[in-house]
């Protein structure tokens, strides 16, 4: 448990910087090369290298370098443990809603 949290905590950590889910989004249309994903960013091809080494700790991305191209895609299976939490997270407070709704229902048809 303690591993998948800390896992968690890491994909979270990566997504929450607007560069990183600019480049992600990006990797959702297939692999790309490092500088392809510097291209559209207003900044140093090091700074988008330093996103993309928090994004490939965490998991989220993956890389493989072929002679002097760096190439980043998508780990899918980290996303989907990221989305599987998000839902299970909602599914709890949409039923927790659901008891509330009931609970004030039933206290209005009481008066």
């Amino acid at each position: 448990m303690l591993n998948y949290q800390f896992n968690l905590d890491r994909v979270f950590h990566a997504l929450s910087d607007p560069t990183r889910r600019a480049i992600v989004e990006r990797l959702t249309h297939g692999e790309a090369a490092v500088s392809q994903l510097a291209e559209p960013l207003a900044m140093s091809l090091p700074a988008v290298v330093q996103h993309i080494q928090v994004l490939e700790e965490s998991g989220v991305v993956r890389t493989k370098k072929t002679g002097r191209v760096r190439t980043c895609k998508i780990d899918l299976q980290v996303l989907s443990t990221a989305e599987q939490w998000i839902t299970q997270r909602r599914n709890l407070w949409e039923q927790r809603f659901d008891l509330l709704g009931a609970v004030l229902e039933e206290n209005l048809n009481k008066e």
